[in-house]
């Protein structure tokens, strides 16, 4: 579970956003935090909108993709901080990111009472018109004496008290599932909205180009004078060529494949012909709409794939792709956002780790022995006797892998042991059980999910 932690306080020193870190850290197994500052928010005013400032707009997109948010207030003067105040101003003039989101009160103070006092204020500011936070009822925390709570590695001293706090985030969780289940009820099919046509526009689109032409890199390096050989390009962190670009992707040990937020295929680290490779591609195919790179069969779940990334609901997802036992591919699909956290795209790559497997047995001295006890998925061999997960019936994928959408249970993995697969690269779907036979011209291979 996906939650957001943010602190009332500005202070360079807060025992409120200590608070937070523990429970980031501590309960690290039940929930995954991530901490966000509210320094850089400028105070709220209306005559001077600054609603789609970078600061804003960051915490806009980080709550809206969280399943849930936990507040730490301090107490100044029985109420919330004047910062915390001005956020949830900046968070409840024209946009509405708190709008149905669970909400948990957490608080530290000097005193005996914690922030008592401050959370029933924060509590009203939530779940007033505008905000319309849903709150969790009950389950105060209050820390009070905050000076003698923390040892010096910042970790809370009574067990007692570590104790309460893992029952209430315990049941934050329980209610956050129930909230969202609500929420999300009505939109459950909005993955079938995605366009995998790539019919709209982003901002890198390259308009009045044909995406289908053979030749459209060429079209679109023509049309856009886009460098190449030699004309050095400024990196984030360095300086290079485009032969040196082209250099370096090419010799990553892995498959790469970029598509963009519209869901057009624009590259692919083109190491060696495309039935050498893992998840199919051909140069021909660069500048198609994803929807066209994919067997019929396999485009409701790429809409799910794409989806997902796209809205938050996971970062990153893997899938299995099993073989004769000569590799272990791994087609693992990365969301690509920009620094304000926009969506950008889908980087997917594909790696053996077989290799990297017999290096560690090599390297250790170890060797690999069955388990006796272990139940096999009978598609991808992938154990069943995990400590907290169960696999996916077909593709052997976690059933609980970040909201991963569900392998194609048509074509599943390959049920041809005995060759490689001309792989779908979103479902893990065998395209073609013969492993030298031409790739399919339109589906060919994922572009990607």
């Amino acid at each position: 579970m996906k939650l957001v932690g943010i602190a009332g306080s500005i202070e360079d020193k807060s025992y409120n956003r200590m608070l937070l870190k523990f429970i980031a850290t501590h309960f690290s197994d039940m929930v995954d935090v991530e901490l966000l500052d509210i320094q850089d928010v400028p105070m709220f005013n209306q005559s001077d909108d600054q609603t789609e400032g970078d600061a804003v707009q960051y915490l806009k997109h980080k709550i809206e993709a969280a399943d849930g948010v936990i507040i730490a207030t301090p107490e100044h003067n029985h109420t919330i901080t004047a910062a915390l105040k001005s956020v949830i101003e900046w968070l409840s003039f024209k946009i509405h990111p708190m709008a149905g989101k669970p909400v948990m009160i957490v608080g530290a103070s000097y005193y005996d009472q914690g922030s008592s006092r401050a959370q029933l204020n924060l509590r009203q500011i939530l779940e007033s018109p505008g905000v319309d936070a849903v709150v969790m009822p009950g389950n105060e925390f209050l820390l009070g004496d905050v000076k003698e709570a923390f040892d010096d590695q910042n970790n809370l001293k009574d067990a007692r008290t570590v104790g309460f706090l893992k029952e209430t985030l315990g049941k934050f969780t329980k209610f956050v599932k129930v909230i969202n289940s609500m929420n999300t009820k009505d939109d459950a099919d909005d993955w079938q909205s995605e366009d995998l046509q790539a019919t709209g526009e982003v901002p890198t689109t390259i308009k009045g180009l044909d995406m289908h032409a053979a030749d459209w890199v060429d079209q679109a390096t023509s049309k856009t004078n886009a460098v190449t050989g030699n004309t050095y390009v400024r990196l984030d962190c360095g300086v290079l060529t485009v032969d040196q670009l082209n250099y370096f992707l090419n010799s990553m040990p892995m498959e790469l494949t970029f598509v963009d937020a519209n869901n057009q295929f624009l590259y692919y680290n083109h190491q060696t012909d495309a039935k050498n490779m893992s998840a199919s591609r051909q140069p021909a195919q660069v500048g198609n709409p994803i929807g066209d790179c994919h067997p019929k069969r396999a485009v409701p779940h790429v809409k799910q794939a794409v989806h997902v990334l796209r809205t938050w609901k996971t970062s990153l997802f893997k899938l299995p792709v099993p073989s004769d036992g000569s590799k272990c591919d791994m087609h693992y699909y990365q969301a690509m956002r920009d620094a304000e956290g926009n969506y950008q795209g889908v980087n997917e790559f594909v790696l053996d780790i077989l290799p990297i497997v017999k290096y560690y047995l090599g390297l250790t001295g170890q060797t690999l022995a069955p388990d006796p006890n272990a139940k096999t998925d009978a598609v991808s061999g992938a154990s069943a006797k995990t400590a907290t997960e169960k696999p996916d019936e077909v593709a052997g994928a976690s059933a609980n892998t970040d909201n991963a959408p569900a392998v194609d249970s048509v074509a599943g993995a390959s049920a041809d042991t005995n060759a490689t697969p001309d792989v779908d690269t979103v479902s893990g779907a065998s395209a073609d059980p013969e492993p030298t036979e031409k790739p399919d011209e339109v589906s060919g291979a994922s572009s990607n999910s």
